[in-house]
């Protein structure tokens, strides 16, 4: 059977499809540490609609699954190879189609890097919103598979909130388009968002009509705060929250954290900023006010880091505050740079951050780990980094992430704030839905894939039945 859908790609789409070793290879891995138990039989760099649709097609025919795939960026394995699949890569559908400065929308295809759109929106005075870590790098349709958020999440929202409609091929091949051009627009059930986090297990993106924002007019005024412990510097930032105050940006790194990006960078990278004077078992506070009264917002966020225990700084200068949203993007980079990273999602109530930073804290002194984290504490988004070598996680570090995780949602918490299920979570999806929520969502993907051939195993493990 391989052999016979490999020779029907061919016939439909020529050079796009490749079985190539070293392509097939690529594709069984994203940036989770998790890496598929086979490569797929072929990839497909799809170049236009009608590429993807012939995909679907000869996929839904043939019964062979499909796994969409953009930059590979993702965080939970959520687009990696499965047995006997067609990787289906649109990263070369990489087109800005349009951008009306009248409507403040964008019309985009899926592979176009975050960056790569605000880079061409910056001259006509507009942005698009969603900001994660790996802007430079991730793809606009995988930002939308996967909710992703970000660092900007707590005041303009996560990928969501900038989402107006999109255009999805269906399993079978069919062409679904969902949304509106409008600000407004309640016909119906909102497609647009249930496809939205779907990660590629209902349809895959193809177009996408986007909202924008007025780029900021004004000074941004940068808060940096060091304190004595993480538990301090999570009371900060909830306490930011409870003044009713919104940064644009409010991200914690703690000490451990700190010390491996330190290592990382090397001094030369933290020098002229407040980095460079943090001493070795504090945890790092940083927050960005851009609105039109930017300098008093910024005090009032520094008196509540000061009266939390905070050594603060605040600078007006621009170059200094993007040096250290910089460093902050350069978390990852740093904890990979020692070994396999496996990095971790949870999500609390804003106000419970400093006792789910004592939870992460107690977990790894009883699994005996060192659990650096990070967090968009603004949303109450934390990633606890598990550093581990070797190929597979070990056991104690998932007993450990099951602690964790079961810690977060008995908080109010969840599960993922930003990444996904993919398949390193789906094992606990059941038990933070619970029975009903979980069938019901089960049978939503068998009435968009009926023979379940779009990202089998993500979310859902690719054995269980759609429904009862």
């Amino acid at each position: 059977m391989p052999h016979a859908v490999i020779s029907l790609l061919h016939d439909a789409l020529g050079a796009s499809v490749s079985t190539d070793a070293a392509a097939l290879e690529a594709t069984r891995e994203d940036r989770s540490g998790w890496r598929s138990a086979t490569p797929p039989i072929a990839v497909v760099h799809a170049a236009s609609l009608s590429e993807v649709q012939a995909v679907m097609r000869i996929a839904h025919s043939t019964g062979t699954p499909v796994v969409p795939r953009g930059a590979g960026t993702g965080l939970a394995g959520g687009a990696i190879a499965s047995p006997g699949a067609i990787v289906l890569d649109l990263s070369r559908m990489n087109r800005i189609l349009e951008v009306s400065q009248a409507d403040e929308l964008a019309v985009v295809e899926p592979g176009v890097l975050n960056g790569d759109l605000n880079d061409v929106l910056a001259p006509l005075g507009l942005w698009f919103a969603p900001d994660p870590a790996s802007r430079a790098i991730s793809s606009i349709g995988g930002n939308i598979a996967t909710n992703a958020g970000g660092l900007l999440c707590a005041k303009y929202g996560v990928t969501r909130e900038a989402v107006l409609g999109l255009a999805v091929v269906l399993a079978d091949g069919r062409l679904l388009r969902t949304g509106h051009r409008t600000v407004k627009g309640v016909t119906g059930y909102d497609l647009t968002a249930l496809f939205t986090g779907s990660e590629g297990t209902l349809g895959v993106i193809v177009e996408a009509t986007v909202r924008l924002r007025p780029l900021i007019d004004g000074d941004v005024v940068t808060v940096a705060a060091a304190f004595p412990d993480v538990e301090a510097a999570a009371r900060a930032s909830a306490g930011v929250t409870a003044a009713r105050i919104r940064p644009a940006v409010l991200e914690l790194i703690d000490a451990a954290g700190l010390a491996r990006v330190a290592t990382f960078l090397g001094a030369a990278a933290l020098a002229g900023t407040p980095l460079e004077s943090i001493a070795q078992g504090e945890t790092f506070l940083l927050a960005q006010s851009d609105t039109a009264g930017a300098a008093v917002e910024a005090a009032a966020i520094a008196a509540v880091f000061a009266e939390a225990g905070g050594r603060v700084t605040m600078s007006t200068d621009a170059a200094t505050g993007e040096r250290l949203l910089d460093i902050r993007r350069a978390v990852h980079p740093a904890f990979a740079a020692t070994g396999q990273v496996l990095i971790e999602d949870v999500a609390v109530p804003r106000s419970r951050l400093p006792e789910m930073f004592r939870a992460i804290e107690e977990i790894g002194a009883r699994h005996g780990l060192e659990i650096p984290t990070i967090a968009h504490a603004g949303d109450g988004n934390l990633h606890p980094n598990f550093v581990f070598t070797g190929d597979e996680v070990p056991e104690h570090v998932w007993a450990a992430a099951d602690e964790l995780f079961r810690a977060a949602v008995a908080l109010g918490g969840t599960l993922t704030g930003e990444h996904g299920v993919g398949i390193l979570k789906r094992r606990w999806l059941a038990d933070e839905l619970g029975e009903d929520s979980f069938e019901l969502q089960r049978g939503i993907k068998a009435l968009f894939d009926p023979r379940g051939i779009l990202n089998p195993g993500v979310m859902f493990e690719a054995s269980a039945p759609p429904g009862r």
